[in-house]
């Protein structure tokens, strides 16, 4: 219980530490998305993370996003055809930026201020796809509750899909593509680590920040966070591609580690 309640201390702060960034998100790139979201065919989405949601059926089905920002993806995938699309985020400045957007577009997306593991009962079993992207696990602290929560979110046969940045990046300090590669953190690291500089990871503007924790999980504790919740690991790949804002160094370096990757759980009709 104590480990627990720990947990829910470095979630609280966190969620903190988003809610004073997301004016400064805004600042930075609200406009400019205001304008984009109106012309046809726009999504924000890679070739990659499509390619996946077309080959998961995404015409048509509802999908939810946990942990969405500022929704941009989510109304990406309305332009590939998803029915219902609702978005899950801890901080109000992003659901209402969210709203904003989905207004400008004309798109008809749902957003919930809600911390990722006290999703309201009401959106379980509502979803054919739930979708975790770029920098949302190193954010929870147990990663085993976190796939216990949102896999309730799933209908019968709904799927998973999570596109991240690989786990292996955190043991390196990130940098511009010019900066050296030095070894930070273990791959084994269990400790919660530390940050006081802020959020702002587009225009890297300091701030008086509420310091956040952010936590390294092995791939072995991903793919037996959703097991261990029950569902079966349909897909997985390891890919080179560089999808965050940070590690340009590692990218830069030609070294040959991955830096993303994709998979997706299934969950078993009747579940």
């Amino acid at each position: 219980m104590k480990k627990r309640q720990s947990d829910n201390a470095y979630i609280q702060a966190n969620l903190s530490a988003w809610d004073e960034v997301a004016p400064i998100h805004a600042r930075h790139n609200q406009s400019e998305l205001l304008e984009r979201v109106c012309r046809p065919g726009f999504s924000v989405l890679d070739d990659t993370a499509t390619a996946h949601l077309k080959r998961l059926g995404v015409n048509g089905k509802s999908v939810a996003q946990v942990c969405c920002n500022n929704g941009v993806e989510l109304l990406s995938c309305k332009t590939l055809g998803a029915a219902r699309c609702v978005g899950f985020d801890g901080a109000q400045g992003f659901v209402d930026q969210g709203n904003d957007l989905a207004k400008a577009a004309g798109k008809d997306v749902e957003f919930v201020r809600c911390e990722a593991h006290e999703i309201p009962r009401e959106y379980h079993s509502s979803f054919d796809i739930v979708m975790i992207t770029i920098g949302v696990l190193s954010w929870m602290p147990d990663i085993d509750r976190f796939f216990s929560k949102i896999e309730k979110l799933l209908a019968p046969d709904g799927v998973i899909f999570i596109y991240e940045h690989h786990p292996i990046l955190l043991m390196f300090e990130p940098g511009h593509a010019d900066d050296p590669i030095n070894w930070e953190l273990s791959y084994f690291r269990k400790e919660a680590y530390i940050d006081d500089s802020g959020l702002d990871y587009y225009g890297g503007e300091t701030y008086q920040a509420t310091p956040n924790a952010s936590f390294s999980h092995k791939m072995s504790d991903i793919v037996m966070g959703g097991i261990n919740s029950g569902l079966t690991l349909e897909y997985f790949e390891e890919l080179p591609k560089h999808i965050s804002n940070a590690w340009w160094n590692v990218e830069h370096s030609g070294i040959g580690l991955p830096m993303s990757f994709v998979m997706v759980f299934r969950i078993t009709n009747g579940v």
